[in-house]
């Protein structure tokens, strides 16, 4: 008996186990972001650009070391005809082979430069620092569209759930409305209009599940998963319990002030401009720079007396150069990045005007949502207790069952406005944190 209840548990086991390798994983928002910041193929696309961007980094500091270059030629020579009294007196003719060649290296080492080396250094900085903005704020944006799709499909879940509520218990009062029909009691007419409020319910509960697909298309593609893979979602809350602390527009404001990073990139395109400044003012300075050259030559013909012999020759020196025309070239240059890096400083003050409207338009969109969860509660309570009053009156004949319908279409509407006011109420939490920069 034994060996059988411990077979009868091991199919049973097995069962189970197969059923949940195929059941879609249950997800929460939170999850589904951590699986976007590895699959989403937006935010590969602005991972690369900021790995390019260390790239950069490392190609200017590349510029800070000698530049050395090796030489090598073979040449035939023709004859060498020296003229001694004039090029119409007969000249004397050196013997020298038909051919040479030549080997040697160039270095040149640049010791001062206006600093211009250096600064284009901490310009490919302050540009990675403005590519690791770019791919926050990507990421934030990829956040939100996540957010919206999620709650949707929240949204969408549970109107399906109250459909599907609905559709029992309208075929139940149908089937009760046929009894009082056939008794006598009710009208034909009534049977009818049930009959169509459950095909319009069972329309609506199609389009809807319509509507799940494509939102759980939407959210796999933003994971970077196959779209048809199976998805649940988990409606329990998204945001740790500090983050729904109670704050005022001007605390938010605050925050965005501090760390958004649209803003953040504003002010690193500001100082990239004062450094391109500065590097347009190195110019007028004189360039310093220690260089290197040495030679093998055959045949030795560059200095008397000539010779068939191989030779070499080479020099180091320190070498200065200025650029005179830049004195003038580059006043108008000047003039026009100047005029950029004052351009940069407005568009800070017109973001900051920006920012200070999104997180004023957020924030009373979350009091909006607060007050609309708080009416679509009441306009349940209310609808409720309708249905129920009218509900007995139309089976001691005393009301229409048009009154009835009404009554339950609104307490369907209802519990549609609550779960949308609920959704939107966290989305708006959600934006709320995206533009301070705090998620």
């Amino acid at each position: 008996m034994k060996r059988y209840i411990l077979l009868l548990y091991l199919v049973i086991s097995a069962g189970t186990k197969g059923q949940n390798q195929y059941s879609p994983s249950v997800l929460t928002l939170k999850e589904i972001w951590a699986l976007s910041e590895l699959q989403n193929k937006q935010l590969k696309l602005a991972d690369l650009a900021r790995e390019e961007s260390e790239i950069g980094i490392l190609e200017a500091k590349d510029k800070l070391l000698p530049e050395l270059s090796v030489m090598g030629d073979f040449r035939l020579n023709t004859k060498f005809l020296l003229y001694d009294n004039g090029i119409f007196s007969a000249p004397q003719s050196v013997p020298i082979k038909g051919y040479g060649y030549g080997l040697g290296y160039n270095m040149d080492f640049n010791i001062y430069s206006g600093g211009k080396e250096k600064r284009n250094i901490e310009i490919k900085k302050e540009e990675k620092i403005r590519k690791q903005y770019e791919f926050e704020l990507q990421k934030d944006n990829v956040k939100y569209a996540i957010a919206a799709s999620f709650y949707d499909l929240y949204k969408f879940q549970e109107f399906q759930s109250f459909i599907s509520t609905e559709i029992s218990t309208e075929k139940k009062q149908l089937s009760t409305i046929e009894n009082l029909n056939r008794n006598g009691i009710v009208l034909k007419s009534d049977v009818l209009r049930i009959s169509v409020k459950l095909s319009q319910l069972e329309l609506s509960s199609s389009e809807v599940k319509k509507k799940i697909d494509l939102t759980k298309q939407r959210l796999n593609i933003m994971m970077g998963r196959e779209s048809i893979e199976p998805l649940d979602i988990s409606s329990q809350d998204s945001l740790e319990a500090n983050d729904l602390q109670e704050s005022d527009y001007e605390d938010y404001l605050t925050a965005a002030i501090t760390h958004s990073p649209d803003l953040k990139i504003n002010n690193t395109n500001q100082a990239i401009s004062e450094l391109n400044i500065k590097q347009l003012k190195s110019s007028r300075l004189p360039k310093v720079s220690l260089y290197s050259r040495y030679n093998y030559t055959y045949p030795q013909i560059s200095f008397y007396p000539y010779s068939n012999d191989l030779w070499g020759f080479g020099q180091v020196g320190l070498k200065v150069t200025y650029s005179v025309d830049n004195l003038y070239k580059s006043k108008h240059t000047i003039a026009h990045a100047n005029n950029l890096n004052k351009q940069e400083q407005e568009k800070i003050q017109m973001k900051q005007d920006e920012i200070s409207i999104r997180v004023r338009d957020a924030f009373l969109e979350k009091e909006q949502a607060k007050e609309s969860v708080e009416t679509a509660k009441l306009t349940i309570r209310q609808s409720t207790e309708s249905v129920r009053v009218i509900r007995n009156s139309y089976l001691n004949q005393q009301s229409l069952l048009t009154d009835l319908l009404d009554a339950e279409n609104v307490l369907l509407q209802a519990k549609f406005s609550l779960t949308s006011a609920q959704a939107n109420l966290r989305l708006s939490q959600i934006k709320l944190l995206i533009i301070t920069g705090t998620l």
